[in-house]
């Protein structure tokens, strides 16, 4: 790898890392009151979103090839479902430190990589597919689930 390809984790690293902090900041300023709010009339309340993110955060350790989820029961509640769903939802107190612990587990996987280790396939592509499509790589999910944690945090803002 060249150091153009270094440069580009870089920059992508820096903005996952960016958006996370925000939204950690974020949750750490809200009140419980404010995280059980719809973010608008109709929408969705900062709890299902904060879990949603951590779920979605949460399920880049199989695809990545990190080990298995911390919470696998979570993807019923917020990826499959919607908020009114009636499902029950963990409590805030879990939700706050799950999102420390994933992104904690997250970041430590992050900085054992290598700039090469982001160019290859992630888990749920086959080879096949990936020598034709070598954009389906580790970096281009970072760089999607770097903008879906940018577009909630955009909604909870809203919160505050």
């Amino acid at each position: 790898m060249n150091d153009q390809t270094a440069l580009f984790v870089k920059m992508a690293l820096d903005g996952w890392n960016g958006q996370n902090k925000r939204l950690t900041d974020l949750v750490n300023k809200l009140s419980d009151e404010q995280l059980l709010a719809e973010t608008a009339p109709g929408r969705n309340t900062g709890i299902y979103l904060l879990g949603h993110l951590i779920a979605v955060s949460d399920g880049l350790l199989p695809l990545l090839g990190f080990g298995q989820r911390f919470y696998p029961e979570w993807e019923q509640v917020f990826l499959r479902n919607p908020d009114n769903s009636g499902l029950p939802k963990p409590g805030i107190t879990e939700l706050r430190t799950a999102l420390v612990k994933v992104n904690a587990e997250l970041d430590a996987h992050f900085a054992k990589m290598q700039p090469a280790d982001w160019l290859a396939k992630h888990t749920t592509v086959s080879a096949e597919d990936f020598a034709k499509e070598p954009h389906r790589n580790k970096l281009n999910v970072l760089l999607s689930r770097t903008a879906h944690t940018a577009y909630h945090l955009g909604q909870m803002v809203y919160l505050g």
